[in-house]
């Protein structure tokens, strides 16, 4: 990632340019709409990429399910900056606020399979996460229609194999 950008926690006033972020792929169908108000509920759990003009050029959420549990989510990288390392540094960086939470099981829900098999996650099948399927799929307009497929990563395993190396 370049010098003149960096990763930090997103703040209530980011919520606007998260959700434009967001809905500039959700417009195409690639991520769920995410309104401002609805980030802003869940800002903790964001982390953006910042330019030092202050413009948000990433983004990315852990949603969590249960104490040991969370999702890798609305990972988005303005069209600007894409193959720059962005979407990395954002996973990254929200597999760290997993961490810190105590959460080792992360997966993610992705129409980009080729990126998230990259950077060292499994495909698994989404009935792994029958928490997800309860809390969000069963009330989510693409349904009958997903074509998302589901990673996983262990973090705790990810930890052990860099110790033992």
């Amino acid at each position: 990632m370049a010098p003149d950008l960096f990763v930090r926690r997103a703040r209530p006033q980011d919520a606007a340019a998260i959700s434009h972020l967001n809905n500039t792929f959700a417009n195409e169908g690639q991520m769920l709409e995410r309104s401002p108000e609805v980030i802003a509920l869940a800002i903790d759990d964001y982390v953006v990429v910042q330019n030092l003009a202050g413009e948000l050029l990433a983004c990315g959420a852990l949603k969590e399910y249960s104490p040991s549990v969370a999702e890798v989510a609305a990972i988005a990288v303005s069209r600007d900056a894409h193959g720059k390392g962005l979407g990395r540094a954002i996973v990254s960086a929200v597999e760290e606020l997993a961490r810190k939470r105590g959460i080792y099981d992360v997966f993610a829900l992705t129409l980009q399979p080729d990126f998230f098999a990259a950077i060292g996650y499994q495909r698994v099948d989404r009935a792994r996460y029958p928490e997800k399927i309860r809390r969000d799929c069963l009330g989510c307009a693409r349904r009958f229609a997903c074509n998302e497929i589901c990673f996983a990563k262990n973090l705790m395993a990810e930890a052990e194999i860099g110790r033992a190396a």
